[in-house]
């Protein structure tokens, strides 16, 4: 559990990094993907599912 938070957190750290950049290279992307591989798989990933889908019931409920 330790090891794998620890991987996400640089993970997180990088994707900031690589984003604030401007320049996403194919690299970068990669790290991207790592990161939601590896968040998916963490104690977060139903804490992060609930939060997406709540936003989703949101916006589908506005009215134009």
């Amino acid at each position: 559990m330790a090891v794998s938070i620890s991987v996400v957190l640089l993970l997180v750290i990088l994707a900031v990094v690589f984003l604030r950049s401007g320049a996403l290279k194919f690299s970068h992307a990669l790290v991207c993907a790592l990161l939601g591989f590896f968040l998916a798989g963490s104690s977060m990933a139903p804490t992060i599912h609930d939060g997406l889908t709540a936003t989703a019931d949101i916006v589908s409920g506005l009215r134009p």
